[in-house]
């Protein structure tokens, strides 16, 4: 495939770049700062682009980015409380981007705290998701409005939502549920979203669909 990478020097990005590259595929990474991709350019083959953009929130900028790829991926999120807002933000510019170049496929880390509680719930993850969810609900409240702009547009997109993230390495063996939440699912390593994101790019199961996605 062709994809196009957003967030491509943050935890999740900087896997689906690596993931995407090993695979085989053809990867346009933006970044607002290429020195923060070391180890992708020297192993390459020709298949990594690296776009820098100075503005991520202009759409016109971006659509050379996302013009006939076969799938944007985005890992955008704040890494400060105060940065909470761009995953919102940047993301209306990316879908406005790629409306205006017919590209389709738009796949985003979402969380898993925005999906409904499995029934059967551990009773440790019904007693912390409530807290969790206070303690950053401006971030979740962000990416509530990611999530709207997403169903609002006219692209085939995918919400993909973990729990907590950790710095582990990948695994390939992972629980994922359309529309809803792994029971007890409360981790989830960076390597291992960037994993399912690739799996689920050409799913046509899982477009228009959030999938929750854990250990």
């Amino acid at each position: 495939m062709r994809i196009t990478v957003f967030g491509a020097t943050g935890g999740i990005g900087r896997e689906i770049v690596r993931q995407a590259l090993d695979a085989g595929h053809h990867v346009t990474a933006v970044v607002r700062d290429s020195s923060r991709l070391p180890a992708q350019s020297e192993h390459h083959g020709g298949r990594l682009e690296v776009v820098t953009a100075a503005r991520m929130d202009d759409p016109e900028a971006l659509r050379p980015a996302v013009a006939g790829r076969d799938a944007v991926l985005s890992g955008l999120g704040p890494r400060s409380r105060a940065q909470v807002g761009i995953a919102s933000s940047l993301t209306r510019a990316i879908l406005r981007a790629m409306e205006a170049e017919g590209a389709r496929r738009f796949l985003a880390v979402s969380a898993a705290p925005l999906g409904p509680v499995p029934e059967d719930e551990t009773l440790a993850l019904r007693l912390m998701t409530p807290i969790v969810s206070r303690v950053l609900r401006a971030h979740y409240d962000d990416l509530r409005v990611m999530e709207a702009a997403m169903r609002e547009s006219g692209t085939d997109w995918t919400a993909v939502r973990p729990p907590r993230l950790v710095d582990t390495p990948l695994t390939g063996r992972y629980r994922t549920v359309l529309d809803g939440n792994p029971r007890g699912g409360a981790k989830i390593a960076r390597a291992d979203v960037a994993h399912a994101m690739l799996a689920l790019a050409p799913d046509p199961a899982t477009v228009r669909r959030a999938v929750g996605v854990a250990y």
